[in-house]
């Protein structure tokens, strides 16, 4: 079986051209797959049926997997029974007869206008990584980019000119998106005083962003900074970087924007998955209205 495996990923890697993230997420739904069926005493996928799956998904829902969780683990398992088929691995498919579960709809967290501001407000721009940070954090309000998108821009892809950003986004689809003028401020107060004094002599880097070393700013770094940088400005929300994104989408949206055009700056594939902001700005507006209407 870790054979098998070991092989989808690789087909998965070389041949749909899946990013890093992706292929991890792959390879844990199936990892945890596989050990429960060592659990059962399967030693083969040809022995897998469609209780054997069912008994699973149960089993996955009595540990407290959340919801969407477990349809991600239905879709990963989707996809390698149908790779199996297609290889000739299993005799047939125990995927064809499980339905996925319906998706549970999570509003995600979103700050207001002035708790952006008052994010905004907390790196110290006197010095190096604070204008960096807040030169980033604009950078991530102004056009939504997810987290692993803007550590990744370099400088070749800032048209700073023009006002516009250009990225590659998930499935390695590129998109140039516009940047307002504020953000184009930061990074070139960024680009002029704060980044030359990252730099490290020893290695040129070309990513916009870098650590305190001089080389590309991770993930985790974006992560942990922004945990105090949210505590000091006094919000209490569950804020990740990803957070900036979905601000971004719901307050253009707030502001008159067209659902197309705010699918095609998220790099969204479907609408259906831009949709979901349309849902938090009526949750907004109502609140807006119990809160202030002399009747609600």
């Amino acid at each position: 079986m870790q054979d098998q495996l070991a092989d989808y990923l690789h087909f998965l890697r070389v041949e749909r051209g899946l990013v890093t993230n992706s292929i991890k997420s792959y390879q844990q739904d199936l990892t945890e797959f596989a050990t429960y069926l060592m659990t059962q005493k399967l030693t083969s996928f040809k022995l897998v049926d469609r209780y054997v799956v069912l008994n699973y998904l149960q089993v996955l829902d009595e540990q407290g997997k959340a919801r969407n969780t477990i349809i991600h683990a239905v879709s990963s398992l989707r996809k390698f029974f149908q790779y199996l088929a297609q290889m000739q691995a299993i005799d047939s498919d125990p995927m064809l007869k499980i339905d996925t579960p319906k998706r549970a709809q999570h509003l995600p967290q979103v700050l207001s206008a002035h708790e952006v501001e008052r994010l905004l407000a907390v790196p110290k721009l006197d010095t190096t990584l604070g204008l960096r940070d807040r030169a980033l954090l604009e950078v991530m309000y102004a056009t939504g980019l997810r987290v692993s998108e803007t550590i990744n821009v370099k400088l070749d892809d800032l048209h700073l000119d023009l006002g516009l950003i250009q990225t590659i986004g998930k499935g390695d689809k590129e998109r140039i998106i516009p940047i307002g003028d504020v953000a184009i401020d930061f990074v070139e107060q960024y680009l002029k005083t704060a980044r030359p004094k990252l730099v490290s002599p020893k290695r040129r880097n070309t990513y916009l962003f870098l650590n305190n070393h001089g080389g590309q700013l991770t993930r985790q770094g974006v992560w942990k900074n922004l945990k105090a940088q949210v505590k000091a400005a006094g919000i209490e929300k569950d804020v990740t970087p990803h957070t900036l994104r979905h601000s971004f989408a719901t307050h253009i949206l707030e502001n008159g924007a067209d659902l197309r055009v705010v699918q095609e700056l998220l790099g969204h594939a479907d609408i259906s998955t831009t949709q979901i902001y349309t849902h938090i700005t009526k949750k907004r507006l109502a609140e807006v209205y119990n809160k202030y209407h002399p009747r609600a």
